[in-house]
């Protein structure tokens, strides 16, 4: 008898948590909006950090203030990548922008990938004399490292040809190494 008023009293339990979910949903329309805002808003915040943290790691290494996420960059990058993704090509916007673009085969290149692989210009790249090495390219590290340069903003698109295409803009641009000098300790 006991077993029978507990199972009783857990299904009515159970059913009316049912009823009360679905009469709230079929009250508040914008219920299911809200619900799917919320989760685009946390992947959004997790794609972010998935750009954010590796940068400001290297650019730590290097004592530099962390980078922080501009939605405006990220708009404009998002743009730009759109506008490659016909052929996905790196062609650089030419904006008043600093600029690194990633190409890599297939679609499941994450943003740490292209983190990754511009920070490995490091290797080319001598601080003490603020040159590439010869023959080498450095500028997209050193633009990671760009002392002031204190916003990103990134996207990344699968293009026509299945293939994936990132890119990252930084605010104020201007890592030119013969102009001034790249970062400091």
């Amino acid at each position: 008898m006991e077993m029978r008023s507990k199972f009783t009293q857990g299904t009515f339990l159970l059913l009316s948590s049912l009823v009360s979910l679905s009469y709230s949903y079929s009250t508040d329309e914008d219920s299911s909006q809200l619900m799917s805002r919320r989760l685009l808003n946390q992947a959004s915040d997790m794609s972010i950090q998935q750009y954010l943290i590796p940068h400001n790691i290297i650019r730590e290494e290097r004592r530099l203030p962390p980078l922080k996420w501009s939605k405006k960059l990220a708009k404009f990058a998002s743009w730009w990548a759109h506008k490659r993704q016909a052929n996905c090509a790196l062609i650089h916007s030419n904006s008043d922008y600093g600029e690194n673009l990633f190409w890599g085969s297939g679609k499941d290149w994450k943003p740490g990938d292209a983190v990754a692989a511009w920070a490995e210009e490091k290797d080319y790249y001598d601080h003490k004399k603020n040159t590439c090495t010869k023959n080498k390219d450095c500028l997209h590290y050193t633009q990671m490292i760009w002392k002031d340069s204190l916003k990103i903003g990134c996207a990344k698109v699968v293009c026509r040809s299945g293939d994936t295409l990132i890119a990252c803009n930084y605010d104020p641009h201007d890592n030119v190494l013969w102009n001034r000098t790249i970062g400091s300790t």
